[in-house]
């Protein structure tokens, strides 16, 4: 449910062609858990680089590493060249370049959790809220990359930008209430660090659908992914740049 292994809620019997515009709050959920792990982990004294490796292994093990897999795939698509992408992508085993993807990004991630420390517990769920948005970007903007289907199931249903992201302005709207709440000393600095983390979030889910739309011509089901994980890494590496650990 929702691009992930949970079950099926009660009451709610989402349709599958609707469900990207609730991927961001599904985002928000699994970096809480993250979170939450973080803070267990942390009062039984484990190191930073543990709980850096266990709280990506969350992430992993909710989504099914759906999203995992979509960034190999892309990965071997980039490389394979223009002629052999599409091949390349649909090809059931990993490429090398996959391979090296995943491992720079999995580097790249833990690099930037230990960075972090105590702010990772905020830098979760607003790194697994903004790759989800890239998603709903990049289904935007962009052609479907398999000529051979008229359009994704995404697109078949798409009622465009301005009602898809209704639910994550939503969850923007809250998530500013609550820490402008929470946070209330020194309230320039807040309201400057706020800024940062909207205008890095929006900034980063718009750059990198692009990018890869430019390399592979298009978007894919496995490019959303790719641009998910992509978008989510980079953003912990931009907080990891202006949240210091005293």
């Amino acid at each position: 449910m929702f691009y992930t292994i949970l079950p099926q809620w009660p009451l709610i019997k989402p349709k599958f062609k609707r469900i990207t515009r609730f991927a961001p709050l599904i985002g928000v959920l699994i970096g809480s858990l993250q979170s939450l792990s973080w803070l267990l982990l942390k009062y039984f004294k484990w190191p930073n680089i543990s709980i850096a490796l266990i709280s990506i292994s969350i992430s992993i093990l909710i989504t099914g590493g759906l999203h995992i897999d979509g960034l190999m795939d892309t990965a071997d698509g980039i490389g394979a060249g223009k002629s052999k992408r599409i091949e390349a992508m649909k090809d059931s085993r990993v490429g090398s370049i996959g391979v090296q993807s995943l491992v720079i990004i999995l580097i790249l991630q833990i690099a930037a959790i230990v960075k972090l420390d105590f702010y990772a517990l905020i830098a979760f769920p607003l790194a697994a809220f903004w790759g989800r948005i890239s998603q709903i970007f990049a289904i935007e903007n962009y052609e479907y990359l398999l000529k051979k289907k008229s359009s994704s199931i995404h697109h078949q249903s798409w009622r465009g930008i301005s009602y898809e992201i209704r639910p994550s302005l939503i969850i923007i709207s809250v998530g500013v209430i609550i820490f402008l709440y929470f946070t209330k000393l020194n309230i320039i600095h807040n309201l400057l660090l706020l800024s940062y983390f909207i205008l890095s979030g929006l900034f980063t889910s718009l750059l990198i659908p692009s990018l890869i739309n430019k390399f592979l011509g298009g978007h894919s089901g496995d490019s959303y992914g790719a641009s998910l994980v992509i978008t989510e890494t980079t953003y912990l590496l931009l907080l990891g740049i202006i949240l210091v650990p005293n």
